[in-house]
């Protein structure tokens, strides 16, 4: 009788750890499900690790179809000619985010960081 006994309580702890890991899984499942679709979209290298946003690569996948910058090779005719401006980085961030004219805003298309980071590549890029 006592063997069973002590089988019963490994298979109790057994038991226990299993279902602590599942609430663990069921907790940070989400989590990790939202990283895996950043990741296959290139905005983060790998579970909870951001990576450095591309400017360039925002700016053409957005911005390049209407703008012409040399550094990021476009040569838009809609909207002006970024080679030319003197708009300070500021102006740039705010100008991408609320649009503006003819240009649309991309506060809820663009993140936070896409929006930083393609205003400093076109302010350096100038």
């Amino acid at each position: 009788m006592s063997a069973l006994r002590q089988i019963d309580r490994v298979l109790a702890v057994v038991a226990w750890l299993a279902a602590a890991v599942l609430v663990v899984m069921l907790l940070a499942g989400p989590a990790v499900v939202a990283n895996d679709q950043k990741a296959k979209s290139g905005a983060s290298a790998g579970y909870g690790s951001s990576a450095a946003v591309s400017g360039a690569q925002v700016f053409k996948g957005n911005c390049g179809s209407c703008h012409t910058l040399s550094a990021a090779g476009t040569s838009g005719q809609v909207g002006p000619d970024l080679d030319n401006s003197t708009i300070p980085l500021s102006a740039i961030e705010a100008k991408v985010r609320s649009g503006g004219g003819a240009m649309p805003s991309f506060s809820g298309k663009l993140s936070d960081a896409e929006i930083k980071a393609v205003a400093a590549f076109v302010a350096a890029s100038r």
